[in-house]
Formats: C-alpha cells, sequence, structure tokens
C-alpha cells in the first residue's frame, strides 16, 4: 500500500476519533455535571463554547504553524493536543476539565485544516473528488461512532474519566503511528521538502483575496444549522419527533451525503449548481422538518436535508483546489482562514438566533431561523468563481 494511503487514513482516523472523543463527552455531560456538582445549565455551556472558541483560534492559526513547523511536527503537535484530553478525565474540577476540551479541540481545528494541503500534495486532480469526500465525512463518522458505542462503553468502563482516558489512548495510538508514517514537507518556497508549485501566499494576500470572505460567509449558513441540531433544536418543543433522533439521523444522512457528493464530483462537470442547490433544498427541507405534524415526514426530510448538508463539500473543496495558482501553502492558509471565518459568523448567527428567541419569546422562531441560513450556500455561488469544464456538447 502506497505511503500517500496511509498518510490519508492516519489523518482521517486521528480527526475521527476527535469527533468521538468530543462527541461522547457531550452524550456523557449528566455524568459529568454530577461529579462536578454543576447545576447551573449557563456553567454546562462552557464545555460546549470551549470547541468553538478553539475552532476559532486553532484555524486561524494552522496554516502558520504549517510554515514554521513543517507538516510532520504539525501534525505531531495536533495530534498530542488531541490526546492531552485524557487531562479532563483526571480533572478535578470543573474549570480544568474545560480547560482539557479546549486544548483538545484547538488540536482538532488544526489538524482539521491540514487535510487539503495533504490532498493538493499526494493526489492527483482525478484522484482528488474520491479523497474529498472522504475528508468531508471524519467528523461525521467520529460522531456516529459516538452514538453508537458511548452507552456501551460507559456500561463497560462504570466511569465517564475511564471512556475518556481510553479514547484519548486511542489517539495516543494514532500518535505513535504518526512518527513512522508521516514524512515531512515545508510550505515554504526553496526550503527542504517544498515543490515548485509552492509559491508564497502571505496573510496580507489571503485578506485581499475575495474567496477568502465569499467562502466562509456562504458555508457559514450550513454549519449554523448543523451546530444548532446539536445546541439550539434541543430548547425548542413541539417537534414531530425526538430532537436525539433528530441528531443521529443527520449524522447517519450526512455520511451518505459525503459518499454522494464524490460521486457527483466525478459524475458532474460543474461545482457551483452541486453546491447551488443543496443549500437551497437543505433550507426548504429543514423548514418542513420543523413544521409538519407527521413523524414519518420529518424523518425523511431529516434524511434528505442531512444529506445535501454534506452533499456540497466535496464540491466546495475541489472548486478550491481547482483555483488557478493553486499550491500547499495557498490552499492551507485559504482554508485555515475558511474555517476560523465560518465559525466566526455562525458564531454570529447563533446569538442573533438567541435575540430571536429573546424577542419573540420563542425558541421555535429561532429555530426556523436557523432551518433559514443555509441558503447562504446559495446565495455564494452566485458570487464564486466556477472551476470545473463545461459539459461537453
Amino acid at each position: 500500500m502506497q505511503r500517500r494511503y496511509w498518510i490519508e487514513a492516519l489523518t482521517f482516523f486521528s480527526y475521527a476519533f476527535f469527533a468521538f472523543s468530543w462527541v461522547s463527552g457531550s452524550f456523557m455531560m449528566p455524568d459529568i455535571m454530577t461529579s462536578f456538582a454543576i447545576e447551573k445549565i449557563s456553567d454546562v455551556t462552557w464545555a460546549t463554547n470551549a470547541v468553538s472558541i478553539a475552532k476559532i483560534i486553532g484555524n486561524f492559526l494552522a496554516a502558520s504553524i504549517l510554515m514554521f513547523f513543517g507538516m510532520k511536527k504539525a501534525f505531531l503537535g495536533a495530534s498530542l493536543l488531541i490526546a492531552a484530553g485524557f487531562f479532563g478525565a483526571l480533572a478535578e474540577n470543573y474549570a480544568v476539565f474545560v480547560l482539557s476540551r479546549l486544548v483538545m479541540g484547538l488540536g482538532g481545528a488544526i489538524l482539521f485544516v491540514y487535510f487539503n494541503p495533504i490532498v493538493v500534495r499526494y493526489f492527483t486532480p482525478s484522484e482528488r473528488p474520491v479523497i474529498n469526500g472522504i475528508n468531508s465525512a471524519p467528523f461525521a463518522f467520529g460522531a456516529f461512532l459516538a452514538v453508537m458505542f458511548t452507552p456501551s462503553l460507559l456500561a463497560a468502563f462504570g466511569a465517564w474519566q475511564t471512556v475518556l482516558l481510553a479514547l484519548s489512548a486511542c489517539s495516543l495510538a494514532l500518535l505513535v503511528a504518526a512518527l513512522f508514517i508521516l514524512e515531512d514537507f515545508s510550505l515554504t518556497p526553496g526550503t527542504p521538502g517544498s515543490t515548485a508549485t509552492d509559491k508564497a501566499y502571505t496573510m496580507a494576500e489571503g485578506l485581499r483575496d475575495p474567496i477568502n470572505w465569499i467562502l466562509p460567509f456562504s458555508y457559514s449558513g450550513m454549519l449554523f444549522l448543523y451546530l444548532a441540531v446539536f445546541s439550539l433544536f434541543p430548547l425548542a418543543p413541539g417537534f414531530a419527533v425526538s430532537v436525539s433522533s433528530l441528531a443521529t439521523v443527520y449524522i447517519a444522512s450526512g455520511l451518505a451525503g459525503s459518499i454522494g457528493g464524490a460521486m457527483a464530483v466525478k459524475r458532474f462537470s460543474r461545482r457551483l449548481p452541486v453546491i447551488r442547490y443543496s443549500g437551497l433544498f437543505v433550507a426548504l427541507c429543514a423548514g418542513v422538518m420543523l413544521y409538519t405534524d407527521s413523524p414519518a415526514l420529518a424523518y425523511a426530510m431529516a434524511c434528505v436535508s442531512g444529506f445535501l448538508m454534506f452533499f456540497p463539500v466535496p464540491a466546495m473543496y475541489t472548486l478550491v483546489q481547482e483555483l488557478p495558482g493553486m499550491s500547499t501553502g495557498r490552499i492551507t492558509l485559504i482554508f485555515s482562514m475558511f474555517w476560523s471565518f465560518s465559525y466566526v459568523i455562525s458564531g454570529i448567527l447563533m446569538y442573533m438566533a438567541g435575540i430571536i428567541a429573546d424577542a419573540t419569546g420563542s425558541v421555535t422562531v429561532a429555530v426556523f431561523f436557523a432551518a433559514a441560513c443555509p441558503v447562504t450556500f446559495f446565495i455564494g455561488t452566485f458570487v464564486l468563481p466556477e472551476t470545473g469544464c463545461p459539459p461537453e456538447a
């Protein structure tokens, strides 16, 4: 098996186990609250907010870290931060637990940015659609593992601390594997490990590049809805189906959407139509899911909207990789800024949803606002460049 496939598998499972550990911690929050004698929900939200803060900081720093240290050291450092989640299991107070979640989230955020430079460096343009489809799924895959196995692990080990220690041990094992599998390369032109395609792309250039503003705006509405399914939806009563089952449906259908998205990039020559209509139909299906009184229709719309939420991600990755003059350095900075800005904008949208809920006295109105936000993907495609080839006559 070629080394590049081992590197891809290592990257995928390293991030998947980060997601597994993170989502498992969220599922075990009642036990964690009891351990630390936490009663206020506002205190609980600090553990959730830690990942958003970490993603904003980690995503923004990821490119600079990679440029300074090179891929191998940067990857190992991010993996070590993820494995440091075991400090949360040893924490004697809630503040230390939240800090451990922040550190782990920082590692996950940094690592996630490195998917695209690895794809650009190791895979040909014809291979990238399939790899992009795989790379859009690690968080959903890890979350699916958490949904399936956290209750069993908790029952087997008897304590949430032991579950987190076991998952951290898996991350440590992957870190050890990375020592032997990874090879180093630099994004700085003219340094050992860099390639002829690695051209300087500075933060100043990135801030002037329209793609770094249009792309986060476009995706932010979709990201906000995904986060709202796990955070805002549980606060709104009266759905046709349980919120916990909706989250499971979104995770499972999202995995299928990643596979379908990879096939779509191979099948269709244009990128923007896949992105455009996915954003529109996610909003429509989510709205119907929330409005209907029929459990069957609600589940069906949840499946479709969850599928379409991940369906355009491979096309989005491929679009960026196909931009003229793309290099590992440029794509690292683009996605560093992309994920950081996307989380900032989605955080603003979450705050706006809270204001709407307070102003109307109804969380349900805020939930419908969240369902409408994926139209940003639809709007953004009218100013994003089309990098795909026109269909043959």
